[in-house]
């Protein structure tokens, strides 16, 4: 099994896992903030971006994923309505913002606005395949306008 599994400790490193969780999706329900662990962990579909599709079938895959950030001091929310643990968020970009290296603010752009920022003693990410990958035939795109 191909499972993929990424360990960011740096802003360079965050760039790259961005890139594998961009257009992931999750609902509200998956997004766990444990602030005695200094932990947050977000379960998603993640779009495989760094696999062909099929020629013939015009599929593409993804999989149940877990990007987890450790040293987590804070988190904010913001355009995300906690109480409708059902609704979608469209995973965009995972970025950071260094303020008093190497502590900063990682942020989780989501599509319609929707952000979250943690704010980080340093960079400590990880993102783990959970599973088996599984065919779609919908490929994300995004309107520019």
């Amino acid at each position: 099994m191909d499972r993929l599994r990424l360990t960011a400790l740096d802003a360079e490193d965050l760039q790259v896992v961005s890139a594998h969780v961009q257009d992931a999706v999750m609902i509200v329900g998956d997004i766990r903030y444990m602030p005695r662990e200094q932990k947050a962990v977000f379960v998603m579909n993640r779009f495989v971006w760094d696999k062909a599709a099929d020629k013939r079938s015009r599929q593409h895959e993804r999989r149940r994923s877990a990007l987890s950030v450790s040293r987590v001091l804070d988190m904010k929310v913001s355009g995300i309505r906690q109480d409708a643990r059902e609704n979608v968020l469209e995973l965009l970009a995972v970025t950071f913002e260094e303020q008093d290296a190497p502590a900063g603010r990682i942020r989780l752009d989501f599509a319609g606005g929707a952000a979250l920022a943690l704010t980080v003693e340093c960079i400590e990410v990880q993102m783990s395949d959970l599973g088996a990958a599984w065919s779609t035939p919908n490929l994300p795109s995004h309107d520019l306008d």
